[in-house]
């Protein structure tokens, strides 16, 4: 299987900043989904119900939302600062989340182009971990 391999996918070019924290992210391994700035803004998470209720992911989402109007172009937030992309970087830092609600990684665009419905985990990245 070809997971992760779409056309769209590789001619995707990263910057040294999104390179930089996608091998810290992976330790030093090929992450199915790369922490880059594209990813960041198609991501779904900010919209979950399992975060929206979370004064942590809300506080996060509105001050990275304004970091990443002010950073030059190419850079990326660090991700614990990111209330998203778990699929990429993991499990949330937010302890306030509720895991009952339903996830909707499957409606996520990073989700469908990464191929994540077949890997393990392939919801609830941010109580789960990482797309592996």
């Amino acid at each position: 299987m070809d997971i992760g391999k779409s056309k769209s996918t590789e001619k995707t070019s990263f910057t040294e900043a999104e390179n930089r924290f996608t091998k810290e992210k992976g330790r030093g391994t090929d992450l199915l989904v790369p922490y880059a700035r594209s990813n960041i803004e198609r991501c779904m998470c900010s919209l979950c119900p399992v975060q929206a209720d979370s004064k942590c992911a809300q506080d996060k989402l509105q001050s990275s939302g304004k970091a990443m109007k002010d950073m030059p172009e190419g850079e990326v937030p660090n991700p614990e600062d990111v209330p998203g992309i778990y699929c990429s970087t993991g499990k949330a830092t937010c302890r306030d989340l509720n895991f009952d609600r339903e996830c909707i990684c499957g409606t996520c665009e990073v989700w469908k182009e990464y191929g994540l419905e077949e890997v393990d985990p392939n919801n609830h990245f941010c109580l789960h971990g990482r797309a592996t």
